[in-house]
């Protein structure tokens, strides 16, 4: 089969021809129908790899072979499916009731990272990491949802908000605009801040009920208050930050309420820092969430699906294209999370 592959001597994607994978114990085999780009994939092809390996770990396709150990878990051949992009963990464990990464049992696996990812025709996915899609969420344009989307929903989920209050999102991309079209159908005002003025036009049109670019308005911190007209020091109930960069961290502190909640998102290299006073003193709680385990996935794929909130999308049609996907997302010049059809 065709795949997309990081090459460390060429330090480009290649497409390759790789052996096709068979499932095995508990898992299905899947034909992918979609997979798409996340920031998260740089990071994988940061790592010192000794030979080419697939990358990607957002995908959805369709159930091709299923293990005979897995014929009870209630999927068929044809299934149109999503899944997370963990492999080998028992789902069972103290450790994965928190993430499967942290299976007690099992050496768990990342698609994309130590495991092969899913910019290739088929993939071999763990059967309790599946979900049925529903009609209106093909499996075509569905790859963004996992993780990307299903981390933007457990994210506002987690923001602990009530119908009215505020949320700030910084960093406006493909999970931001996401979380925008979630917190905006669970009823939260929102503004919205990013340093790209396209970005921040398609988040507007997708409900923020204001956008700031912080790079070019040097007053956004208090014009984002005043927006909101809470009184005096008065800041949004959570801010979520969806953006990887040191600057976007440093401006959530200003802008949430006293004692509102930060929620980390976006992964920075080298990590993040907060006061360890004002932590202490309550001026402001730090949370974080993510794709979660398998069983939180199908609420907020029902919530998605309900609410009919789709990713924005650039889609492609060949492999071939990853390459210059990648290149662009570098440089900082995607607007939209980048997809590739598969035909």
């Amino acid at each position: 089969m065709k795949a997309a592959q990081w090459d460390p001597t060429k330090k480009r994607v290649v497409v390759n021809d790789v052996p096709k994978p068979s499932p095995g114990p508990g898992q299905f085999l899947i034909r992918l129908a979609s997979a798409s780009l996340c920031h998260s994939d740089l990071m994988s092809m940061g790592m010192e790899h000794t030979k080419p390996i697939t990358i990607g770990h957002e995908g959805a396709g369709y159930v091709e072979e299923v293990h005979p150990t897995a014929s009870d878990k209630g999927f068929k051949a044809g299934d149109a499916v999503g899944f997370t992009y963990i492999v080998n963990f028992c789902n069972d464990c103290e450790g994965c009731a928190i993430h499967n990464n942290h299976c007690l049992v099992k050496q768990s696996r990342v698609h994309g990272f130590d495991e092969p990812g899913l910019f290739a025709e088929y993939a071999a996915v763990d059967a309790h990491s599946c979900i049925l899609l529903p009609e209106n969420l093909p499996a075509e344009t569905s790859a963004p949802l996992f993780c990307g989307g299903i981390t933007a929903f457990h994210c506002v989920d987690s923001c602990e908000l009530q119908k009215g209050q505020w949320l700030a999102i910084i960093g406006c991309g493909g999970l931001g605009q996401l979380a925008t079209q979630y917190a905006k159908a669970m009823g939260f005002k929102v503004i919205c801040v990013d340093i790209n003025d396209d970005i921040l036009a398609s988040v507007k049109s997708q409900g923020a009920d204001a956008v700031f670019n912080s790079r070019t308005n040097k007053n956004y911190v208090e014009e984002a208050r005043k927006f909101m007209n809470r009184g005096p020091n008065k800041g949004a109930d959570a801010v979520a930050v969806f953006s990887a960069a040191d600057a976007a961290y440093r401006s959530a502190p200003p802008l949430v309420k006293l004692g509102g909640i930060i929620m980390v998102v976006g992964l920075p290299a080298n990590g993040v820092t907060f006061d360890a006073l004002d932590i202490a003193r309550g001026t402001y709680r730090v949370k974080g969430d993510s794709t979660g385990v398998p069983s939180r996935i199908k609420k907020a794929i029902e919530f998605t699906a309900k609410h009919n909130i789709l990713p924005e999308v650039e889609i492609h049609k060949s492999l071939e294209d990853v390459n210059g996907m990648v290149e662009r997302m570098k440089k900082g010049e995607l607007t939209r999370r980048q997809l590739v059809q598969f035909v």
